[in-house]
Protein backbone atom coordinates (compact mmCIF):
# COMPACT_ATOMS: atom_id res chain seq x y z
CA UNK A 1 0.00 0.00 0.00
CA UNK A 2 1.52 3.36 -1.29
CA UNK A 3 2.99 5.41 1.24
CA UNK A 4 1.47 3.97 4.50
CA UNK A 5 4.79 1.59 5.70
CA UNK A 6 4.25 2.63 9.27
CA UNK A 7 0.10 3.73 8.72
CA UNK A 8 -0.28 0.80 11.65
CA UNK A 9 2.34 0.90 13.76
CA UNK A 10 1.46 1.50 17.73
CA UNK A 11 -2.62 2.03 16.57
CA UNK A 12 -4.84 0.20 18.30
CA UNK A 13 -7.36 -2.01 16.63
CA UNK A 14 -10.16 -4.47 17.92
CA UNK A 15 -11.33 -7.13 16.09
CA UNK A 16 -14.31 -9.82 15.93
CA UNK A 17 -14.30 -12.80 14.31
CA UNK A 18 -10.27 -13.03 14.89
CA UNK A 19 -10.18 -16.99 15.05
CA UNK A 20 -12.42 -17.40 11.71
CA UNK A 21 -10.40 -17.62 8.43
CA UNK A 22 -10.30 -14.01 7.32
CA UNK A 23 -9.88 -12.43 11.24
CA UNK A 24 -6.40 -14.62 11.83
CA UNK A 25 -5.09 -13.77 8.34
CA UNK A 26 -5.99 -10.21 9.16
CA UNK A 27 -4.44 -10.36 12.87
CA UNK A 28 -1.43 -11.43 11.05
CA UNK A 29 -1.34 -8.52 9.09
CA UNK A 30 -1.78 -5.72 11.30
CA UNK A 31 0.51 -7.39 14.31
CA UNK A 32 3.31 -7.64 11.12
CA UNK A 33 2.38 -3.79 10.84
CA UNK A 34 3.33 -2.87 14.32
CA UNK A 35 -0.77 -2.94 15.46
CA UNK A 36 -2.03 -3.86 19.14
CA UNK A 37 -4.31 -5.84 18.19
CA UNK A 38 -7.77 -6.32 20.81
CA UNK A 39 -9.58 -9.49 19.41
CA UNK A 40 -13.15 -10.67 21.12
CA UNK A 41 -13.17 -14.31 20.91
CA UNK A 42 -16.60 -16.26 22.21
CA UNK A 43 -14.66 -19.83 21.51
CA UNK A 44 -11.24 -20.59 21.63
CA UNK A 45 -10.69 -23.22 18.93
CA UNK A 46 -7.38 -25.35 18.96
CA UNK A 47 -7.29 -25.54 15.39
CA UNK A 48 -7.48 -21.65 14.69
CA UNK A 49 -4.60 -20.54 12.51
CA UNK A 50 -4.86 -17.54 15.40
CA UNK A 51 -3.99 -20.00 18.06
CA UNK A 52 -1.84 -22.74 15.67
CA UNK A 53 0.67 -19.27 14.59
CA UNK A 54 0.89 -18.15 18.21
CA UNK A 55 -0.30 -15.07 17.38
CA UNK A 56 -2.94 -15.35 20.09
CA UNK A 57 -0.28 -14.77 22.26
CA UNK A 58 0.55 -11.64 20.77
CA UNK A 59 -3.01 -9.76 21.31
CA UNK A 60 -5.20 -8.73 23.62
CA UNK A 61 -8.06 -10.83 24.35
CA UNK A 62 -11.84 -9.84 25.21
CA UNK A 63 -13.97 -13.46 25.74
CA UNK A 64 -17.61 -12.50 24.80
CA UNK A 65 -20.21 -12.95 22.26
CA UNK A 66 -21.40 -9.96 19.96
CA UNK A 67 -24.70 -10.51 21.63
CA UNK A 68 -23.85 -9.53 24.69
CA UNK A 69 -23.66 -5.73 24.40
CA UNK A 70 -22.39 -5.10 27.75
CA UNK A 71 -19.38 -6.78 26.61
CA UNK A 72 -19.16 -5.04 23.85
CA UNK A 73 -19.15 -1.67 25.41
CA UNK A 74 -16.21 -2.83 28.19
CA UNK A 75 -14.11 -3.66 25.70
CA UNK A 76 -14.28 -0.83 23.39
CA UNK A 77 -14.39 1.87 26.74
CA UNK A 78 -11.13 -0.12 27.96
CA UNK A 79 -9.14 -0.75 25.13
CA UNK A 80 -9.76 2.75 23.16
CA UNK A 81 -9.04 1.21 20.09
CA UNK A 82 -9.35 3.83 17.05
CA UNK A 83 -10.07 1.32 14.35
CA UNK A 84 -12.77 -1.49 14.25
CA UNK A 85 -13.13 -4.54 11.93
CA UNK A 86 -16.29 -6.29 12.26
CA UNK A 87 -15.57 -9.85 10.85
CA UNK A 88 -17.61 -11.67 13.37
CA UNK A 89 -20.33 -13.98 11.94
CA UNK A 90 -22.62 -16.67 11.48
CA UNK A 91 -20.88 -17.83 7.63
CA UNK A 92 -22.21 -20.68 6.29
CA UNK A 93 -25.21 -20.50 4.18
CA UNK A 94 -26.32 -23.94 4.99
CA UNK A 95 -26.22 -23.52 8.86
CA UNK A 96 -27.89 -20.35 8.30
CA UNK A 97 -30.95 -22.24 6.81
CA UNK A 98 -31.30 -24.71 9.48
CA UNK A 99 -31.20 -22.82 12.34
CA UNK A 100 -32.29 -19.18 11.28
CA UNK A 101 -32.80 -17.70 15.01
CA UNK A 102 -28.59 -18.37 15.21
CA UNK A 103 -28.07 -16.47 12.03
CA UNK A 104 -30.37 -13.22 12.39
CA UNK A 105 -29.16 -13.22 16.14
CA UNK A 106 -25.58 -13.30 15.89
CA UNK A 107 -25.32 -11.38 11.67
CA UNK A 108 -28.24 -8.65 12.74
CA UNK A 109 -28.50 -8.00 16.09
CA UNK A 110 -24.61 -8.70 17.02
CA UNK A 111 -23.85 -5.80 13.95
CA UNK A 112 -26.34 -3.54 15.49
CA UNK A 113 -25.03 -4.04 18.68
CA UNK A 114 -21.20 -3.60 17.41
CA UNK A 115 -21.76 -0.58 15.67
CA UNK A 116 -24.16 1.50 18.82
CA UNK A 117 -20.80 0.30 21.11
CA UNK A 118 -18.50 2.28 18.21
CA UNK A 119 -21.26 5.03 18.38
CA UNK A 120 -20.84 5.38 22.16
CA UNK A 121 -16.97 4.54 22.03
CA UNK A 122 -16.93 8.04 19.61
CA UNK A 123 -14.56 10.11 19.53
CA UNK A 124 -11.67 7.90 20.08
CA UNK A 125 -13.21 5.02 17.26
CA UNK A 126 -12.26 6.55 14.28
CA UNK A 127 -12.70 4.05 11.26
CA UNK A 128 -14.11 0.85 11.32
CA UNK A 129 -15.03 -1.41 8.75
CA UNK A 130 -17.88 -4.25 8.39
CA UNK A 131 -17.32 -7.47 6.54
CA UNK A 132 -20.11 -8.32 4.27
CA UNK A 133 -21.07 -10.30 0.99
CA UNK A 134 -22.21 -10.61 -2.04
CA UNK A 135 -25.05 -12.61 -0.35
CA UNK A 136 -26.49 -9.21 0.55
CA UNK A 137 -27.84 -8.19 -2.96
CA UNK A 138 -29.94 -11.77 -3.12
CA UNK A 139 -31.21 -12.55 -6.41
CA UNK A 140 -30.21 -10.16 -9.17
CA UNK A 141 -31.59 -10.08 -13.00
CA UNK A 142 -28.37 -8.93 -14.17
CA UNK A 143 -24.62 -9.39 -12.96
CA UNK A 144 -22.24 -8.55 -12.34
CA UNK A 145 -23.23 -6.91 -9.13
CA UNK A 146 -22.66 -3.51 -8.69
CA UNK A 147 -22.68 -0.81 -5.58
CA UNK A 148 -25.86 0.77 -6.51
CA UNK A 149 -28.33 -2.37 -6.57
CA UNK A 150 -31.12 -2.50 -4.46
CA UNK A 151 -29.92 -5.12 -1.55
CA UNK A 152 -32.91 -7.76 -1.48
CA UNK A 153 -31.67 -10.76 0.02
CA UNK A 154 -34.48 -13.17 0.16
CA UNK A 155 -33.10 -16.66 1.91
CA UNK A 156 -31.98 -16.38 5.83
CA UNK A 157 -28.38 -15.96 5.09
CA UNK A 158 -29.14 -13.09 2.43
CA UNK A 159 -31.29 -11.15 4.26
CA UNK A 160 -29.03 -11.28 7.40
CA UNK A 161 -26.45 -9.39 5.37
CA UNK A 162 -28.68 -7.05 3.72
CA UNK A 163 -30.19 -6.34 7.12
CA UNK A 164 -26.83 -5.70 8.64
CA UNK A 165 -25.76 -3.30 5.52
CA UNK A 166 -28.47 -1.50 5.88
CA UNK A 167 -28.26 -0.78 9.31
CA UNK A 168 -24.37 -0.15 8.65
CA UNK A 169 -25.48 2.56 6.70
CA UNK A 170 -28.18 4.06 8.75
CA UNK A 171 -25.38 4.60 10.80
CA UNK A 172 -23.10 6.39 9.00
CA UNK A 173 -26.27 9.04 7.65
CA UNK A 174 -27.74 9.00 10.69
CA UNK A 175 -24.79 9.35 13.92
CA UNK A 176 -21.51 10.01 11.15
CA UNK A 177 -20.42 7.24 12.04
CA UNK A 178 -16.97 6.58 10.21
CA UNK A 179 -17.78 3.34 8.65
CA UNK A 180 -17.57 1.57 5.26
CA UNK A 181 -18.65 -1.48 3.92
CA UNK A 182 -16.77 -4.68 2.67
CA UNK A 183 -18.41 -6.86 -0.10
CA UNK A 184 -16.38 -9.92 -1.44
CA UNK A 185 -17.88 -13.60 -3.48
CA UNK A 186 -16.23 -16.96 -2.23
CA UNK A 187 -13.24 -16.27 0.26
CA UNK A 188 -10.67 -19.40 0.33
CA UNK A 189 -7.32 -19.75 1.78
CA UNK A 190 -5.78 -21.55 4.69
CA UNK A 191 -6.76 -21.91 7.90
CA UNK A 192 -10.53 -22.25 6.70
CA UNK A 193 -11.56 -25.77 8.46
CA UNK A 194 -15.42 -25.08 7.62
CA UNK A 195 -14.72 -28.57 5.55
CA UNK A 196 -18.66 -28.44 3.87
CA UNK A 197 -16.95 -25.59 2.09
CA UNK A 198 -15.73 -26.21 -1.42
CA UNK A 199 -12.10 -25.69 -1.25
CA UNK A 200 -11.80 -27.15 1.85
CA UNK A 201 -13.57 -29.96 1.58
CA UNK A 202 -12.37 -30.58 -1.80
CA UNK A 203 -8.89 -30.67 -1.10
CA UNK A 204 -8.99 -32.34 1.80
CA UNK A 205 -10.76 -35.35 -0.21
CA UNK A 206 -8.02 -35.33 -2.97
CA UNK A 207 -5.54 -35.41 0.04
CA UNK A 208 -6.81 -38.64 1.41
CA UNK A 209 -7.74 -39.84 -2.09
CA UNK A 210 -11.70 -39.55 -1.70
CA UNK A 211 -14.09 -38.32 -3.82
CA UNK A 212 -14.97 -35.04 -3.02
CA UNK A 213 -18.84 -34.08 -2.55
CA UNK A 214 -20.14 -31.12 -4.61
CA UNK A 215 -23.59 -30.08 -2.81
CA UNK A 216 -24.88 -28.60 -6.16
CA UNK A 217 -25.22 -29.44 -9.55
CA UNK A 218 -22.04 -27.97 -10.26
CA UNK A 219 -23.06 -25.18 -12.18
CA UNK A 220 -23.44 -22.30 -9.86
CA UNK A 221 -21.08 -19.45 -10.66
CA UNK A 222 -18.85 -17.33 -7.98
CA UNK A 223 -16.10 -15.23 -7.00
CA UNK A 224 -13.11 -16.38 -5.67
CA UNK A 225 -10.79 -14.89 -3.85
CA UNK A 226 -7.50 -15.42 -1.67
CA UNK A 227 -8.15 -14.31 1.46
CA UNK A 228 -4.73 -12.36 1.61
CA UNK A 229 -6.20 -10.52 -0.93
CA UNK A 230 -9.33 -9.81 1.36
CA UNK A 231 -7.39 -8.76 4.11
CA UNK A 232 -5.20 -5.93 2.08
CA UNK A 233 -8.78 -4.88 1.10
CA UNK A 234 -9.95 -4.16 4.09
CA UNK A 235 -6.89 -2.49 5.03
CA UNK A 236 -6.85 -0.76 2.31
CA UNK A 237 -10.94 0.46 3.29
CA UNK A 238 -9.75 0.89 6.66
CA UNK A 239 -6.78 3.88 5.62
CA UNK A 240 -9.08 5.12 3.14
CA UNK A 241 -12.38 5.80 5.40
CA UNK A 242 -11.68 9.20 5.88
CA UNK A 243 -11.17 10.34 2.15
CA UNK A 244 -14.28 11.15 0.74
CA UNK A 245 -16.69 8.96 -1.17
CA UNK A 246 -15.61 6.27 1.25
CA UNK A 247 -17.68 6.74 4.33
CA UNK A 248 -20.93 5.11 4.43
CA UNK A 249 -20.03 3.21 1.20
CA UNK A 250 -20.10 -0.57 0.12
CA UNK A 251 -17.33 -1.53 -1.65
CA UNK A 252 -17.01 -4.81 -3.88
CA UNK A 253 -13.42 -6.70 -3.91
CA UNK A 254 -13.71 -9.25 -6.52
CA UNK A 255 -10.78 -10.81 -8.79
CA UNK A 256 -13.77 -10.47 -11.29
CA UNK A 257 -13.18 -13.75 -12.88
CA UNK A 258 -15.92 -16.02 -12.25
CA UNK A 259 -16.31 -19.17 -12.68
CA UNK A 260 -18.21 -22.63 -12.14
CA UNK A 261 -18.16 -24.90 -9.28
CA UNK A 262 -16.55 -28.04 -11.53
CA UNK A 263 -14.35 -25.14 -13.23
CA UNK A 264 -12.93 -24.40 -9.51
CA UNK A 265 -12.76 -28.12 -8.79
CA UNK A 266 -10.80 -29.31 -11.95
CA UNK A 267 -8.30 -26.30 -11.02
CA UNK A 268 -8.04 -28.15 -8.00
CA UNK A 269 -7.72 -31.70 -9.03
CA UNK A 270 -4.66 -30.24 -11.80
CA UNK A 271 -2.70 -28.36 -9.13
CA UNK A 272 -2.94 -31.92 -6.84
CA UNK A 273 -2.85 -33.96 -9.66
CA UNK A 274 -6.04 -35.71 -8.67
CA UNK A 275 -7.74 -35.86 -12.33
CA UNK A 276 -8.34 -39.71 -11.59
CA UNK A 277 -10.74 -39.29 -8.78
CA UNK A 278 -13.96 -38.92 -9.88
CA UNK A 279 -16.39 -36.65 -8.02
CA UNK A 280 -19.81 -36.95 -6.09
CA UNK A 281 -22.19 -34.27 -7.29
CA UNK A 282 -25.30 -34.41 -5.15
CA UNK A 283 -26.89 -31.58 -6.27
CA UNK A 284 -28.76 -31.07 -2.93
CA UNK A 285 -28.12 -27.28 -2.20
CA UNK A 286 -30.80 -25.64 -0.64
CA UNK A 287 -31.46 -21.72 0.14
CA UNK A 288 -28.21 -20.63 -2.63
CA UNK A 289 -28.07 -18.36 -5.18
CA UNK A 290 -27.54 -20.37 -8.77
CA UNK A 291 -24.92 -17.16 -9.69
CA UNK A 292 -23.44 -14.88 -8.23
CA UNK A 293 -20.59 -12.14 -9.12
CA UNK A 294 -19.48 -8.84 -8.28
CA UNK A 295 -17.60 -5.71 -10.59
CA UNK A 296 -14.58 -4.01 -8.21
CA UNK A 297 -14.54 -1.30 -10.19
CA UNK A 298 -15.51 1.23 -7.36
CA UNK A 299 -12.95 -0.26 -5.37
CA UNK A 300 -10.27 0.08 -8.21
CA UNK A 301 -11.00 3.75 -8.72
CA UNK A 302 -11.57 4.95 -5.04
CA UNK A 303 -9.44 2.63 -3.20
CA UNK A 304 -6.94 2.01 -5.47
CA UNK A 305 -7.57 -1.98 -4.68
CA UNK A 306 -6.74 -4.87 -6.88
CA UNK A 307 -5.92 -8.43 -5.95
CA UNK A 308 -2.29 -9.39 -6.28
CA UNK A 309 -2.42 -13.07 -6.98
CA UNK A 310 -3.55 -15.30 -9.83
CA UNK A 311 -5.97 -18.21 -8.86
CA UNK A 312 -3.63 -20.38 -9.37
CA UNK A 313 -1.50 -18.58 -7.05
CA UNK A 314 -3.97 -18.58 -4.39
CA UNK A 315 -4.62 -22.32 -4.66
CA UNK A 316 -0.68 -23.36 -4.76
CA UNK A 317 -1.09 -21.43 -1.52
CA UNK A 318 -4.13 -23.19 -0.05
CA UNK A 319 -3.08 -26.57 -1.07
CA UNK A 320 -0.02 -26.62 0.38
CA UNK A 321 -1.39 -24.65 4.26
CA UNK A 322 -3.74 -27.86 4.06
CA UNK A 323 -1.24 -30.72 2.91
CA UNK A 324 0.71 -29.46 5.67
CA UNK A 325 -1.82 -29.23 7.95
CA UNK A 326 -3.57 -32.56 7.59
CA UNK A 327 0.11 -33.89 7.16
CA UNK A 328 0.03 -32.84 11.21
CA UNK A 329 -3.30 -33.91 12.14
CA UNK A 330 -2.39 -37.21 10.59
CA UNK A 331 1.14 -37.79 12.72
CA UNK A 332 -1.14 -36.61 15.82
CA UNK A 333 -3.59 -39.49 15.38
CA UNK A 334 -1.34 -42.10 14.35
CA UNK A 335 0.73 -40.71 17.37
CA UNK A 336 -2.57 -41.02 19.94
CA UNK A 337 -3.41 -44.72 18.52
CA UNK A 338 -0.08 -45.46 19.05
CA UNK A 339 0.02 -44.41 23.13
CA UNK A 340 -3.87 -45.70 23.11
CA UNK A 341 -5.12 -42.81 24.88
CA UNK A 342 -3.48 -40.16 23.31
CA UNK A 343 -1.36 -39.13 26.44
CA UNK A 344 2.43 -39.41 26.34
CA UNK A 345 3.31 -42.13 28.47
CA UNK A 346 7.27 -41.99 29.08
Amino acid sequence: MENLVNFWRDRRVFVTGATGLVGSWLVKALLAQGAQVIALIRDADPQSELLRSGDLRRVAVVNGRLEDFATLERALHDHEPDTVFHLAAQTIVGAAHRNPLENFESNVRGTYHLLEACRRGQPFVQRIVVASSDKAYGTAETLPYVETMPLRGQHPYEVAKSCADLITAAYHHTYGLPVAIARCGNIYGGGDLNWSRIVPGTIRAFWRGERPIIRSDGTYVRDYLYVEDVVDAYLRLAVYLDRPGVAGEGFNFSPERPMTVLELVERIQDLMDCRHIPLDIRNTAVGEIHSQYLDASKARERLRWTPRRTLEDGLRATIAWYRAFLDEQDRLWKDRNLTGDGFNHD
